[in-house]
């Protein structure tokens, strides 16, 4: 789906028009990947518009900038604030936005300690990752013959903008395959997650989810769900997962602020249980639906309104 153009992107401060959102070609994060990112959702509840998790999102991402080494020039709050602006600025209601830090202009070379780090933040319309229907239909999906990354090479735990070409990689062999998601493995056969995505998986009426230390992001979503599952009377695990569990779950489905809670009707052309959604995703699904909708009570303070201080806005109609 072709990018649609926006009003206003933030920019290190300074809110700038979409066309004169640049950087520089020599900009260091271009050629070696230096840069670190968060992807957040703001919903449209019953109260207003209200980001989801982002004081948890932006601590992921200065944790991430801390592992680099990077000095992030503007302050965890204010860095929040532009959240806000931003989603203001572009008037939406419903929408993804993506704060990014990154390396920027000043020389090139491995060691980037001279290049100045730059934060951007954007916002932009997105529907359903893996498709609308995907939520009730579920997707098929492959293990790729592509691993995560091992232990003592790249940080998994930091959401880096190159370790998101390993997660290319995935996606695009499964798509080439006729598939619409892969699963990677870790280094030791054990399951890890998707391109972009936690996995969990069902077997026996226990929800089960590979551990951190199974080179998996330390996903805001995955962390939601767990909470909610074990609120709902769930018995939630995090072990390692051996592939072939796969192939015999009840159920399984994905998380992430992208693909939200999307269940899995195959693995490599073997059926998921019945084949569908099953009833403990569906019931998930549900609950974590109606908290971003302001359906539930806000009992973990996961939404930040957009438009706090003032009178609350009429939530658009989202089609």
């Amino acid at each position: 789906m072709p990018f649609e153009e926006v009003k206003k992107i933030w920019m290190n401060g300074r809110m700038v028009d979409f066309a004169d959102a640049k950087i520089h070609i020599f900009t260091h994060a271009l050629h070696y990947g230096s840069g670190v990112f968060e992807g957040i959702r703001t919903y449209v509840t019953k109260t207003g518009p209200a980001v989801f998790r982002l004081d948890e999102h932006l601590r992921r991402m200065y944790d991430s900038c801390k592992i680099y080494r990077m000095d992030v020039p503007f302050t965890p709050a204010e860095t929040k604030q532009a959240c806000l602006e931003v989603v203001q600025a572009n008037d939406f209601d419903d929408c993804y936005l993506r704060p990014l830090v990154y390396r920027g202009f000043h020389s090139l070379g491995v060691n980037p300690v001279n290049c100045p780090v730059d934060v951007m933040v954007a916002a932009w319309r997105w529907g359903k990752y893996l498709g609308a229907e995907a939520l009730e239909q579920g997707v098929d999906v492959r293990v790729s013959s592509w691993n995560r990354m091992a232990p003592n090479t790249f940080p998994a735990l930091a959401k880096a903008t190159a370790n998101y070409m390993n997660s290319i990689l995935i996606r695009q062999e499964a798509g080439i395959d006729g598939y619409t998601e892969g699963i990677a493995l870790d280094v030791n056969g054990y399951v890890s997650e998707g391109s972009g995505e936690n996995i969990f998986l069902v077997r026996d009426d226990r929800i089960l989810t590979p551990p951190l230390g199974a080179s998996v992001l330390a996903g805001i979503t995955r962390d939601t769900i767990v909470r909610l599952a074990r609120d709902l009377g769930y018995e939630v695990v995090e072990t390692l997962i051996p592939r072939e569990l796969l192939y015999i779950a009840d159920e399984v489905f994905f998380t992430g602020t992208a693909a939200e809670v999307t269940p899995v009707r195959s693995i490599d052309r073997i059926k998921v249980g019945a084949g569908r959604r099953g009833p403990i995703t569906e019931r998930i699904q549900k609950e974590y639906f109606a908290y971003i909708a302001g359906e539930v009570p806000d009992r973990y303070n996961w939404l930040t309104p957009v438009y706090a201080g003032r009178a609350a806005r009429k939530p658009a109609l989202v089609g």
